[in-house]
């Protein structure tokens, strides 16, 4: 008979974007990618679109570090909806305390507020446009691309938001082809460590819709990492202004982008759905 340990975990939520949160401050390991692919299945696991690991930070002004890993056991850049999963989870826990603290995440320091509504503010850092930086193999730093895509032009913009992001404008959100064009275009060689593609309606200078392919998840209910990029792009190609309200099919994030040479900030809800644990084997 195989003996086995409890892992405590948290189930939560950014938006409909669903995590699974498990605390390995004090030196533990990262959980090996069997584990964390097993942890992900919605029928033998838990669920999950990406899970978080709270670590500790070396940065002396972060109250912690937090890594990222996909369903499929590969680690993340970077994802908004769980930056501030991640900083209710330390409220929670009491780590952090005050209405502002940082947080430490694969891309870089990240600043949080917490907001008197109960959602949380970040400061998503300043988008990168410069093709090689995302990294994508184009011919030029130009607002708009074009590649084959399937045998028709695809055009879309690009950005990093710590992680790379391709954005498509449709005219209708529900019916883009977002199973179709995202994987195919993930798959170009010219994203030489894939894509995010996001599929944007604008619906006023103000207010998008979008849809997210992300990689190594597929199409989650949100992503605040993609709405970012979304609308970075989007200004860069004068389709919006600078505070937008993005709309994805699991809630809205609130994405205000002050000036070029400015970060960008996300506001959305981050909300505990339950805690549990799960019986892991030892050898």
């Amino acid at each position: 008979m195989s003996a086995s340990r409890p892992l405590h975990f948290s189930k939560m939520h950014g938006a409909g974007n669903d995590f699974v949160v498990i605390d390995l401050r004090g030196g533990q390991p990262a959980p090996p990618a069997a584990l964390v692919r097993t942890l992900g299945d919605r029928h033998f696991g838990v669920g999950f679109d990406q899970l978080l690991t709270i670590e500790d930070s070396h940065a002396l002004d972060c109250v912690a570090r937090y890594r990222i890993w996909n369903g499929d056991g590969s680690p993340a850049q970077q994802c908004g909806n769980g930056a501030r999963c991640v900083a209710a989870w330390l409220r929670r826990d009491g780590a952090a305390t005050g209405s502002r603290f940082r947080i430490d995440s694969p891309a870089g320091v990240i600043d949080v507020e917490c907001l008197p509504d109960g959602r949380y503010s970040l400061g998503m850092g300043r988008p990168v446009f410069v093709p090689a930086r995302v990294p994508f193999h184009a011919g030029g730093d130009a607002p708009v691309h074009e590649l084959l895509v399937e045998g028709s032009p695809l055009r879309f913009g690009v950005a990093s938001m710590g992680n790379p992001h391709a954005v498509v404008e449709v005219d209708n959100v529900d019916a883009a082809p977002v199973h179709r064009l995202g994987p195919a275009l993930q798959a170009r060689p010219e994203f030489p460590e894939g894509v995010n593609v996001g599929f944007a309606q604008v619906l006023a200078r103000d207010r998008i819709r979008l849809r997210v392919f992300e990689r190594g998840a597929g199409e989650t209910l949100a992503c605040g990492s993609g709405a970012c990029a979304a609308v970075a792009v989007l200004v860069r190609q004068g389709r919006v202004d600078r505070a937008v309200q993005v709309e994805l099919p699991g809630g809205t994030l609130a994405i205000t982008w002050p000036a070029d040479d400015a970060p960008i900030t996300m506001a959305g809800p981050a909300t505990f759905v339950f805690e549990g644990e799960f019986a892991v084997a030892t050898p």
